[in-house]
């Protein structure tokens, strides 16, 4: 049993057992006639079971085992050894846990006890003084050293707390610092850019001639996914600046029907199935599912043909798997579906989610297919 993990009422109450085990072992083994011994047994203790009680009485318990060995010395003609440990373990509580002057009080009634006994039995005055120092001295000075290195190490330990507490607020005013950069850039060159598309898509479609609405559509989607663009831009540049509020809250999965109307306005037939009972998801899940089916509706518009494409949602107790279908036409292989993919890979892997991708046997059809795991849910 590790005794320090002992509560310190038990450790106290240990301590005094023992020193009334050590104590009453030396006075019986003095050999005195039995009601004298009886009265010192007494006497010894009961003082050394007042070395259990709270620490705010050391003084009161220092001046008790001081008195004992001079009461034993007039009543008995012997004392010192009666209560040896009660006197040491006394002598150490004063120097711990006394401040000021009942501190200084203790160690001198304690000393005086001891020294008075040495004078009584013809010592000289140096044999007196060693005595009070080894009984009464050292364990005062060791009570108060033991203090103070605790003091020290509690110290210590603050500062430590305080220089990790004010190093993680220096990397987080580093990231808040670096993550306003990111923003600004991105204010100055991107949102820049993308409000000119808006700009010169809205000037083209209205200076059309009648007759031609295809291209109408195709410069009217230019403009609402560059709107688009622009809103989540901004959704993105309040996060970065640390903006919580509704405002900056991502798309997710309530926004899909607004994402394949986008696409439907190019010109790209967009279909989304559900299948499963739908559920909560946490919301950076919920975030990263809508970023994957955004990507996945690119690639198609990209690399499919005009047949569309197919998005299913598929909700298990377990997990949700998003796949998109669409069959493979136009563009190269130039590597942009690569990074597309391998963008799509490396946001499932943050959840540990797994990424299938490639053409299925008919040799015609792209199918891309993400399942995230979820805590299982009740039926």
């Amino acid at each position: 049993m590790d005794l320090i993990k002992l509560p310190l009422r038990h450790q106290s109450w240990l301590v005094a057992a023992v020193c009334m085990v050590v104590d009453g072992g030396f006075v019986l083994l003095g050999c005195e006639p039995v009601p004298p011994m009886l009265l010192v047994l007494a006497m010894t203790l009961a003082v050394d079971a007042m070395l259990a009680g709270p620490a705010r009485l050391s003084g009161w318990v220092a001046l008790a085992q001081a008195v004992v060995p001079v009461v034993v010395l007039v009543f008995v003609d012997r004392g010192l050894d009666a209560n040896e440990a009660g006197l040491l373990i006394a002598g150490y509580r004063a120097g711990a846990w006394l401040r000021g002057t009942p501190a200084w009080a203790s160690l001198g009634v304690l000393s005086a006890g001891l020294m008075v006994c040495m004078f009584a039995t013809d010592h000289g005055v140096l044999t007196a003084v060693l005595v009070a120092g080894k009984g009464a001295v050292l364990p005062w000075l060791v009570g108060r050293y033991t203090t103070a290195r605790r003091a020290y190490l509690a110290e210590l330990e603050k500062r430590s707390a305080m220089a990790e507490k004010d190093a993680k607020a220096a990397v987080t005013k580093a990231i808040t610092e670096e993550r306003s950069a990111i923003a600004r850039d991105l204010h100055d060159v991107i949102i820049h850019h993308v409000s000119a598309i808006g700009l010169h898509a809205g000037a083209a479609r209205l200076g059309l001639p009648e007759g031609n609405p295809r291209l109408t559509n195709s410069l009217l989607a230019v403009e609402t996914s560059s709107r688009a663009a622009m809103v989540d831009l901004r959704h993105l540049l309040d996060l970065l600046h640390g903006d919580k509020s509704e405002g900056a809250r991502q798309p997710g999965l309530d926004n899909l029907d607004e994402l394949l109307d986008g696409v439907r306005a190019a010109g790209t037939p967009a279909r989304l199935e559900v299948r499963g009972h739908r559920r909560d998801v946490p919301e950076s899940v919920d975030v990263t599912v809508y970023r994957i089916i955004q990507e996945m509706l690119t690639n198609a518009l990209r690399h499919g043909d005009a047949s569309g494409v197919t998005v299913t949602l598929a909700y298990e107790p377990d997990s949700l798997t998003v796949s998109a279908e669409n069959t493979a036409g136009r563009g190269d292989d130039s590597g942009s579906v690569r990074r597309g993919l391998v963008g799509i890979r490396n946001r499932a892997a943050m959840f540990a989610g797994t990424t299938r991708s490639g053409l299925e046997p008919d040799g015609r059809t792209w199918r891309t297919v993400v399942t995230f795991p979820l805590e299982a849910s009740c039926p």
